[in-house]
């Protein structure tokens, strides 16, 4: 059998299209929307609502780590619209959602990126494709689990849980052959991006699952340029399936 696996596609629903070609099947790890682009500042959501020039400056504060600045920002840009600023966050989300479910193969298995807005999911999914958090799959005699969002971060992204609610998704999860998760384990060469020069968040209870477990694979993404795309912990082959919207690139799995 053979699997492609992709993970933040922040918006690349052309390269979604064809992403599952010569695959039995599409596993999503989340991260379907673009709020920010940091190399061009002239796409996503912010800079659609308020312009490449204002998401220019929050991608500086938020990248200075001046969250208070940058939220105050959005929040001043946000109160200056006539309309109601959620209301057109929701319309932003609502296009972006319809492009990419639409181009989204089946089937496909799907979780959530820490910038996905569950709620939002069921409106757009086709009938070849399964959401799981917290659940398993069989595929030709494997086991996937998934598990999906990120943990409470000074970027207050819509889809974050505490350290103690992701490891019980974990524990639902139980014994698996592949571990899928949109953040990686809390290993540091894992964790650095090389390009914005920080270690991203990643999960200590999803690397304690991992030595206790065992799973051949453990599969993520959320960390775009990292130093490390792949380590081994154990018999785990820990790999990170890349950033999407920079490569238009699923990872092969196949057995």
């Amino acid at each position: 059998m053979r699997v492609h696996v992709v993970s933040d596609v922040h918006g690349r629903a052309d390269a979604l299209a064809g992403a599952a070609h010569g695959a039995d099947a599409l596993i999503c790890l989340g991260d379907l929307l673009l709020f920010l682009d940091y190399a061009d500042h002239s796409q996503g959501i912010f800079a659609e609502m308020f312009g490449a020039d204002h998401a220019r400056r929050y991608i500086e504060l938020r990248r200075a780590r001046r969250f208070g600045e940058a939220r105050e920002l959005s929040g001043r840009l946000a109160a200056a619209k006539a309309q109601d600023p959620w209301a057109l966050y929701q319309a932003a989300i609502a296009e972006q959602y319809a492009a990419l479910f639409a181009a989204m193969p089946e089937p496909a298995y799907l979780t959530y990126g820490n910038v996905d807005v569950p709620a939002m999911w069921p409106d757009y999914l086709k009938p070849g494709h399964r959401v799981l958090d917290g659940g398993t799959v069989d595929l030709d005699g494997w086991r996937f689990g998934f598990v999906g969002g990120g943990l409470i971060s000074a970027y207050r992204t819509p889809y974050e849980m505490t350290d103690e609610q992701f490891r019980a998704k974990l524990e639902a999860v139980g014994e698996v052959d592949v571990l899928c998760t949109h953040i990686p384990p809390a290993v540091p060469e894992l964790l650095y991006d090389t390009v914005a020069r920080r270690l991203e968040q990643g999960s200590a209870a999803l690397l304690d699952t991992i030595r206790a477990v065992r799973p051949r694979y453990s599969v993520f993404g959320h960390v775009h340029q990292p130093l490390a795309r792949r380590r081994r912990i154990g018999v785990t082959e820990c790999l990170n399936v890349g950033h999407f919207r920079a490569t238009g690139m699923p990872y092969v799995l196949q057995w």
